[in-house]
């Protein structure tokens, strides 16, 4: 069940870069000014978004062949669970991310500033905690069958 073991270091990987942006990444960006705050998430924005989908894409195919392999659901729901938070990205966050790229760096003001400030954040807790409700169908079952032990 080496495949689960794989599953599992993904699906780790992918809700600690969550964690991360969320609890330390983001709140220290919101205390730069304007201009250096979007100049930073451009950067970050790309990487990240690469990173993110680079970890669902893998997590999402590992876990489906875990499922395959073992015949366990809960590979198969992790599996969907870890791009669960696509629909969401696409229709809510990206038009938000769209808008701040193409702001200039120059022309930055409390406008872009407001767009990544913590009242317009909530529309990334769903990508988030679809994050995290992967993480747990992604751990292996136990080696052996409890009811028998």
């Amino acid at each position: 069940m080496l495949i689960g073991l794989f599953v599992l270091t993904v699906a780790a990987l992918f809700t600690g870069a969550a964690f991360y942006v969320n609890f330390a990444e983001q709140p220290a960006r919101l205390d730069l000014k304007d201009r250096p705050l979007l100049a930073e998430w451009k950067t970050a924005c790309r990487r990240g978004a690469v990173m993110l989908a680079s970890l669902a894409a893998i997590g999402f195919i590992l876990g489906a062949i875990a499922w395959w392999q073992t015949g366990i659901p809960a590979f198969l729901a992790g599996a969907l669970l870890i791009l669960a938070n696509w629909p969401w990205t696409l229709l809510a966050i990206k038009p938000v991310n769209d808008a701040l790229m193409a702001t200039d760096l120059a022309k930055s003001g409390p406008r872009a500033a407001a767009s990544s400030s913590p009242g317009t954040s909530c529309i990334w807790c769903g990508p988030c905690l679809a994050r995290f409700r992967s993480f747990p169908f992604s751990l292996p079952s136990p080696p052996v069958d409890l009811a028998e032990a």
